[in-house]
């Protein structure tokens, strides 16, 4: 059985480098794979945004920059957006055999939707300590994707469910 980790994208730089958002998210995922005593895997999940390459790319170069075997990464390469990367995400799960819990590992802000999303699809799921994106992005900043959470939240809940329905979506 294995933890999968799940990495959520976030922005690309012009340059074709992580950006500090991207960055924290995948130094969290890492420190709290270092943490567990049994098997871990990490499914990075992000498209190509404003820049390239693909959010899902800049975060395997940066696991492998850490020394993570490369067999230990699942990659999803084409989401757009939370919605579509937990879908994507799920069609890649319903395929393994080995999960024994899923972790979010993405921005504070962003963990509580993620797991909510996963948890409709019948994941168990874990929220590790991430490294706090606030001090970095500033008070309005922050709040301001916080406010988005909110708003966020209760579309994507409901177009997930009406997913389910019409597409059948495996349950555990």
């Amino acid at each position: 059985m294995a933890i999968y980790l799940i990495i959520f994208g976030a922005a690309v730089r012009a340059d074709g480098s992580a950006s500090p958002s991207l960055a924290r998210r995948v130094d969290g995922a890492w420190r709290y794979a270092l943490a567990q005593p049994g098997a871990v895997r990490f499914l990075a999940t992000g498209g190509v945004g404003r820049h390239g390459p693909a959010e899902a790319l800049v975060m395997r170069d940066l696991l492998l920059a850490r020394g993570c075997d490369e067999q230990l990464i699942l990659l999803e390469t084409q989401a757009g957006d939370t919605l579509e990367s937990v879908v994507r995400c799920e069609r890649i799960l319903a395929g393994l055999t080995d999960i024994e819990l899923v972790a979010v590992c993405t921005s504070g802000y962003h963990q509580y939707r993620c797991a909510l999303l996963l948890r409709l699809l019948g994941y168990r799921v874990a929220l590790p300590a991430m490294p706090a994106d606030r001090p970095f992005l500033g008070g309005f900043t922050w709040g301001r994707y916080v406010a988005k959470e909110c708003l966020a939240l209760p579309y994507d809940v409901l177009l997930l469910l009406l997913f389910k329905l019409g597409r059948g979506l495996r349950r555990r």
